[in-house]
């Protein structure tokens, strides 16, 4: 489970971050860049030596990661 948060954190930070670059929200933009990065070294030990059952899980975090940046970036901006 802690794969699947780790993986749903990074990616739901760099879809929100697109998101913020492409309307131009600075504050957002720096935000996620930090944390993008922090979420990033962690992960990439976990997973470069990972099994494929837990590759699988990663991905399936970063997919619900993705959704949910989406449409917390519209929420956000409206």
């Amino acid at each position: 489970m802690n794969l699947f948060i780790t993986a749903f954190a990074q990616v739901f930070l760099v879809v929100l971050n697109t998101y913020f670059i492409a309307n131009s929200f600075e504050l957002g933009i720096a935000i996620c860049g930090f944390f993008i990065s922090f979420v990033w070294s962690y992960n990439v030990r976990k997973v470069a030596f990972g099994t494929i059952t837990e590759r699988i899980v990663y991905s399936l975090g970063a997919m619900a990661g993705s959704l949910a940046a989406f449409y917390l970036g519209q929420m956000i901006l409206k």
